[in-house]
């Protein structure tokens, strides 16, 4: 519809929203947002615009063209827009401001995505499950959760992410980049939730909490492997022997048990052991250190399971039950050794008449009636026995001590 304006030019009018224009192409082009017709297509790609102007700057992207260039530093852009966007890092200008509180921002569509923190609007919604996002490009990520469509892949060993930002995190472990640095002591990290999480190291600060127990942890990875030791759930299996683990660390180590791989040597006898913390506690046995104290006796130990379990003495916890009989032990290997005795199991066979044992103990004293050895002596007349009891028994006749 046509009309006249005060000063007598002409007006083209939309029947559908009543917009104004003094062009009546202005209105054709304006009438495509309620037709949704996109005359103007791609010959490269196929994709279609409503105005032909959109279709020349999306040319560009196909030609590599960026005739807008910054006057401060040279960089180059496709559109006009990004380029004077740009030109506001320089000027520190944030001309779009928020007017609920008061934010401001360098990019117009920084601020509209600003305000939906505000609205809780979510105009993108993902078509398979229905989920909603305030970016256009939240969404996008998200739905490759359910293709699975990785497209950034790294040139250097192939491993593909779904998100870009996760393949220029991923790129830090060939260069060695560590970006992030604890203000505190220097250290530096390769990603920065690794650098704030080492900042509670510092602080004391353990902000993840298990709701089932209390117990906190600096690292959220930590909390989640914990809340397994409530859940019972074990994620890692091995392919081998099916046995499964907790932490995928201790699905690595165990693997070491089939393929034989000894990664860490003692510097001093050239010992080679599958875990480190065992060589560690091997080290000791040279050095005669033992670090792990009992607070109640003193005594020390060069290992800190060996402490664990000598604690037990004194507080008389027996932590293994046996299920069958209620039977409790201290050592858990006691009370392998004493299911046996509801199994019948004797896993221990001598080489000579087949004979079977069920302690590995009383195999090598049945071994001795074959090879006729005595290793217990009698200090007092000579006198040798298989059997240390035995040996003990027979000091009684030179001590006069009755059993």
């Amino acid at each position: 519809m046509t009309t006249k304006s005060d000063t007598g030019e002409k007006l083209y009018s939309c029947e559908v929203c009543v917009s104004v224009f003094t062009s009546k192409q202005h209105l054709v082009i304006h009438m495509r947002t309620h037709t949704r017709e996109k005359p103007h297509s791609c010959e490269v790609c196929g994709y279609s615009f409503s105005q032909k102007s959109h279709l020349l700057r999306h040319m560009r992207t196909h030609t590599g063209e960026k005739p807008y260039s910054c006057e401060i530093c040279g960089s180059s852009f496709t559109r006009k827009e990004t380029m004077l966007e740009h030109m506001q890092t320089h000027t520190g200008e944030k001309p779009y401001c928020c007017k609920i509180c008061s934010s401001s921002f360098t990019k117009k569509k920084d601020l509209t995505i600003h305000i939906r923190t505000h609205t809780g609007e979510k105009p993108y919604s993902c078509e398979v499950c229905g989920s909603s996002f305030t970016r256009k490009q939240n969404m996008l990520q998200h739905m490759r959760t359910h293709t699975g469509e990785k497209p950034h892949s790294c040139e250097i060993c192939g491993y593909s992410f779904s998100q870009k930002s996760n393949l220029l995190k991923h790129m830090r472990t060939h260069t060695g980049e560590k970006p992030y640095s604890c203000k505190i002591c220097s250290s530096s990290f390769t990603y920065k939730q690794t650098m704030l999480e080492h900042m509670q190291t510092h602080t004391g600060q353990k902000q993840y909490c298990c709701e089932v127990c209390k117990s906190s942890f600096t690292r959220k990875e930590d909390l989640t492997i914990h809340m397994r030791t409530h859940t019972g759930e074990k994620p890692y299996s091995c392919e081998v022997c099916g046995y499964s683990f907790s932490q995928k660390s201790n699905l690595l180590q165990h693997m070491r048990t089939h393929t034989g791989e000894k990664l860490y040597s003692c510097e001093i006898c050239g010992c080679s052991f599958t875990h480190k913390q065992t060589m560690l506690e091997h080290m000791q046995t040279h050095t005669g250190e033992k670090p792990y104290s009992c607070e109640v006796c003193s005594s020390s130990f060069t290992k800190k399971k060996d402490l664990t379990i000598h604690i037990r003495t004194h507080t008389g916890e027996k932590p293994h039950s046996c299920e069958v009989c209620g039977r409790a032990f201290t050592h858990k290997c006691s009370l392998v050794v004493h299911m046996r005795t509801h199994t019948g199991e004797k896993p221990y066979s001598c080489e000579v008449c087949s004979s079977s044992f069920t302690h590995k103990q009383s195999m090598l004293q049945h071994m001795r009636t074959h090879t006729g050895e005595k290793p217990y002596c009698c200090e007092v007349c000579g006198f040798s026995f298989r059997q240390k009891p035995h040996m003990l028994n027979h000091m009684r006749t030179h001590t006069g001590e009755k059993p």
